[in-house]
């Protein structure tokens, strides 16, 4: 009975789940070029806003990148780490592990089974959790190692990492970009794919099982 139920996920996948996995790969390949991540600031003395797009290995300012250099004048007044590309260090390996995804993705639309699909899932997941888990690590960082001898006092805070925050007159966003809507619909995808196939595994079997007793 114990080699019956693992056996199940031994199945090989089906033609159409193959198609749809080839398919997925296209939006894990479009959030290499597209932001995973918006931060956005607004204050009465900048009217248009300033803005920085983080991608998976760099950091765009908005206005022709102009506005990186301003967000770094602000800090340097409160005392905050300049935003540069070299203090994200994890951007030095996501981009793999994104070209990881697609290898493995790959395999498994060509080779894959059920186990190796749940592998995937799992796998994504945990990347997934790991990488925003050390957004949010980076970002308290920012917040909290200020500068002593900065010429404006602040008590350390949490920059935004997700949705709106007051900080003095300024009001700061921060939003998921194209490139998290990407990944999303890969994970989603791959999610959904691994429910169907385990649930025509089961049935497979258990018709197996009616079969043999009879």
């Amino acid at each position: 009975m114990r080699a019956r139920a693992l056996s199940i996920f031994q199945n090989p996948l089906q033609a159409r789940t193959r198609i749809v996995l080839f398919l997925l790969i296209v939006p894990v390949l479009l959030s290499y070029w597209t932001p995973l991540w918006t931060i956005r600031l607004h204050a009465p003395q900048y009217p248009n806003g300033l803005s920085v797009e983080i991608y998976s290995y760099k950091i765009v300012g908005g206005h022709g990148g102009q506005d990186i250099n301003e967000i770094n004048e602000l800090n340097h007044y409160i005392g905050m780490r300049k935003l540069d590309r070299s203090e994200f260090v994890d951007l030095d390996w996501i981009p793999f592990v994104f070209g990881f995804l697609v290898l493995l993705t790959l395999r498994q639309a060509v080779l894959g089974d059920l186990r190796g699909l749940i592998d995937l899932v799992v796998l994504t997941g945990y990347v997934s959790v790991f990488a925003f888990a050390r957004y949010v690590l980076q970002l308290y960082l920012f917040g909290h190692n200020l500068d002593p001898s900065a010429p404006v006092k602040i008590a350390p805070f949490m920059p935004v990492v997700l949705g709106k925050k007051q900080l003095a007159n300024f009001t700061t966003y921060g939003l998921p970009g194209p490139g998290s809507l990407l990944l999303g619909i890969f994970a989603a995808g791959i999610a959904v794919l691994t429910v169907i196939e385990f649930l025509r595994a089961r049935r497979a079997s258990v018709s197996k099982q009616h079969t043999s007793a009879a």
